[in-house]
């Protein structure tokens, strides 16, 4: 059976000399996702098996995730990781709350407003601070930027793959 993988997050350097990797994230939870003792899977470019690999620490740094893993215990080994995509097999989810959603979830769903008129496709989910923001691609516009608000989002609907907005003022520029 062909395992089911999501990205969440892409080695991108090294930081320090104890082996510990820069990781910039995808995941929606990193906290829980980059838990002591959870497992993840290594993908390095030019190898068809992953490896697999057990989180010995967690902290942020800036805008990175500064991880430890326990088999890797040296710089150098660490430096072999550059550039490596952090997965997880999708069964490793867990469920969520009601109301809550994985960005694999959100992303590609269309959004409609409150007269079922279409204004595009999620493409992409920032997290730039309080609330995530939804990136919407509309055909030969602008992209629309949707902050992910219990006054702009009114329904989802992820078996449909469709999310209802209530247009704010000045939340779309034609």
């Amino acid at each position: 059976m062909e395992l089911d993988w999501l990205n969440v997050g892409k080695i991108v350097n090294t930081h320090g000399v104890r082996g510990e990797v820069r990781v910039v994230s995808k995941t929606d939870f990193p906290e829980e996702r980059y838990k002591k003792g959870n497992v993840l899977y290594i993908f390095k470019k030019g190898h068809t098996e992953p490896l697999k690999v057990t989180i010995a620490s967690h902290r942020q740094h800036k805008q990175f995730d500064l991880l430890t893993f326990e088999e890797v215990g040296s710089l150098n080994e660490a430096e072999l990781l550059k550039e490596s995509i952090l997965k997880v097999e999708k069964e490793q989810l867990t469920s969520l709350d009601e109301g809550e959603f994985y960005f694999h979830e959100i992303i590609g769903c269309d959004v409609y407003d409150e007269q079922e008129k279409l204004i595009g496709r999620i493409k992409e989910i920032l997290t730039p601070g309080a609330n995530d923001v939804w990136v919407v691609e509309r055909k030969g516009k602008k992209d629309v930027l949707i902050p992910y608000i219990p006054s702009v989002v009114k329904m989802i609907d992820i078996p449909s793959k469709t999310v209802r907005i209530e247009v704010m003022e000045g939340l779309i520029d034609e």
